[in-house]
């Protein structure tokens, strides 16, 4: 099989994404559906802020903006920053490692297809009856209580999204245990590769909560049971206990490997070693270790008692101390190095103030005597956008930036990227620093309108033009994508010229096989190693051999379509619906069926010879 690619028809390339095993693909796959689902919820924020921009407004129903501020939560978490922050897990952890692939390559594909079929489901709400509208935390009284099927595409579309990410949580744990190129050691392990490796372990303990919670509500809402029923003997506090579990765990799945991100650009246009990395990674073990300790502090006004809130007050402040350690290494990465203001580099920069912002107002609510001032006013609406979008969207944005050359072979424009960045920061500050003052003013959470006369017009006006000013930004990076696409200037290897880690010592997009001869790592920032010691290639640390490669397969497509189908099914039955369970019954048949045609096929993949990878050397692919 030759190892050069060839040009591909459209549907030829169609059903070579459809198929794929490949992790660079499905970190494509990834990048464009979270794209999407990022201007859905984007779209969705804008409808709320110009419904908020004046007093008495009727732009939208009271009932339609319950649906909005619910869907709009819900894809912003669930459907847009977890696969963006996935789609830089598979173009680029693979490659830190040294590792040819992920550990399942197969389940790599039904993680992605999981997640993407169980997005598509939840949103189709929007067509057939009506979105959810309990807001994106679904509490059992108000879901139990919401007429229409809105809350049943919530709970089964996130059920299965929610497999997806569990899925790929768990590949990425074994891909880094036991994928790690000879010589890296898990202290040699690049930081972003450690933030993911963390993540995926939060994973792996914070989705079973959720799981199991919606899956409660199902029982409740499609066939009549009482978990969550309080007329029936049923606790709706329980509901709120399941789902913080998983939800406070869930903001450090999606900042970690953000903090991941910006480590790994503090370093690279530092031009220097990150600052005290030892401790770096302690302080990201104990993150996630903790961040399973504080979940009540989301329910300290539900009635548990003072020393129930005392001890969660007490742990929540105890997670700012690794935080804080990460901020003064990452400024102390900067203090005396060669700093390049590249557009990753900027919003590194920026990322430090606005997070800190965030987590000094989160320090303030973990006193529960205030906290109860503060909960469910405008001030948590601003706190916890100042995190997740000071931390996380800054590191997307960053991320998108600094690995599009090795994803793509193309550099997004610095000039058309600077007017992101200022037009995407000086909105996000205009939006949800005035929020934190019209929640001290008294405005609470999730209102539809408001009287003129109480003192939040100009506040309002404000964030509803800062959220313009971001719409703006976000305008320009998707018409740099397309100059940038248009242009396809190829870059090399290394285009930002001071990389450090493996992945930028192999050619811009990476072949699929990534490395030649899996390379041998003699020490933190292995390629920095090579360089200063006058090397342009990677020490290998095997002779050229063959190699083996999955075959792609169609099978992951299949079962996550089997189970979209049978959601319709397992929903409409409820109605009594003559067709119901024959579609549920057809479509758990299509998923059952594919898995037990995947269990009895034998696919042993393919190999490369070594004598086409020599040739492919010649034409430019070396590792």
């Amino acid at each position: 099989m030759s190892t050069i690619a060839k040009k591909q028809g459209f549907a030829a390339t169609l059903w070579d994404y459809l198929t794929t095993v490949d992790h660079k693909k499905i970190a494509i796959l990834y990048l464009v559906a979270g794209g999407i689902f990022f201007l859905m919820g984007g779209l969705e924020a804008m409808l709320i802020r110009i419904q908020l921009a004046v007093p008495n407004n009727d732009f939208v129903s009271a009932g339609m903006y319950n649906e909005l501020i619910t869907m709009h939560g819900t894809t912003m978490i669930f459907l847009a920053a977890m696969p963006l922050l996935f789609a830089f897990m598979n173009a680029i952890v693979p490659l830190q490692i040294g590792a040819r692939d992920v550990a399942f390559p197969f389940l790599n594909s039904l993680g992605f297809w999981l997640f993407f079929f169980g997005g598509l489901f939840l949103n189709l709400s929007w067509f057939l009856g009506g979105a959810p509208d309990a807001g994106w935390t679904s509490y059992a009284s108000l879901s139990l209580a919401s007429e229409g099927h809105g809350i049943d595409f919530y709970v089964l579309g996130l059920q299965v999204s929610g497999f997806g990410t569990l899925i790929g949580g768990i590949n990425f744990l074994v891909t880094i245990i036991n994928m790690r190129a000879p010589g890296m050691t898990y202290m040699r392990m690049p930081l972003f590769t450690w933030t993911t490796f963390v993540a995926c372990a939060l994973i792996l303990f914070a989705f079973p909560p959720l799981t199991i919670g919606i899956f409660m509500l199902m029982f409740d809402r499609l066939f009549g049971a009482n978990f969550f029923n309080v007329a029936a003997g049923g606790n709706t506090i329980i509901w709120e206990h399941f789902f913080w579990i998983f939800g406070h765990p869930e903001v450090y799945i999606l900042v970690l490997p953000a903090f991941g991100i910006f480590s790994e650009i503090f370093s690279t246009f530092s031009r220097k070693r990150l600052f005290g990395y030892s401790s770096m990674v302690f302080a990201t073990v104990l993150i996630g270790f903790l961040g399973f300790m504080v979940w009540a502090h989301h329910m300290f006004t539900t009635g548990m008692g003072p020393i129930a809130n005392a001890i969660f007050a007490v742990a929540t402040m105890a997670i700012a101390v690794p935080t804080g350690i990460k901020i003064f290494n990452w400024i102390l990465t900067m203090w005396g190095g060669s700093i390049k203001f590249t557009v990753p580099m900027i919003y590194a920069i920026a990322f430090i103030p606005s997070f800190v912002a965030g987590g000094v107002t989160g320090v303030m609510q973990a006193s529960a005597p205030v906290d109860y001032q503060f909960h469910d006013s405008y001030f948590i609406v601003a706190h916890f956008h100042y995190v997740i979008v000071g931390g996380v969207v800054f590191a997307l944005l960053a991320g998108t930036h600094f690995y599009w050359p090795k994803m793509f072979g193309t550099m997004l424009s610095e000039k058309l990227g600077k007017i992101t960045f200022w037009f995407f920061f000086i909105g996000f500050h205009l939006t949800f620093f005035i929020q934190h003052f019209l929640g001290l003013m008294g405005m609470p959470r999730r209102i539809w309108t408001f009287l003129p006369g109480q003192g939040l017009e100009t506040g309002n006006m404000i964030s509803s033009v800062g959220a313009a000013f971001m719409a703006v930004g976000v305008i320009v990076l998707l018409i740099n994508v397309v100059v940038t696409s248009v242009k396809n200037v190829r870059v090399g290897n290394d285009p930002w010229e001071d990389g450090r880690t493996l992945e930028w010592a192999i050619s811009s997009p990476p072949p699929f096989y990534n490395f030649k001869q899996t390379p041998l790592v003699r020490g933190l920032d292995p390629l920095w190693l090579e360089k200063m010691e006058g090397r342009t290639e990677l020490t290998p640390a095997e002779p050229i051999g063959d190699i083996h490669m999955p075959n792609n397969s169609f099978v992951p497509f299949v079962i996550s379509l089997g189970l979209f189908i049978a959601c319709f099914g397992a929903m409409y039955q409820v109605d009594d619906k003559a067709w119901a369970i024959p579609v549920l019954i057809a479509g758990m048949a299509v998923t059952l069926g594919a898995m037990f045609y995947r269990s009895v096929k034998d696919d042993h993949g393919y190999h490369i010879h070594k004598e086409d990878l020599l040739d492919d050397a010649d034409k430019g692919g070396k590792a």
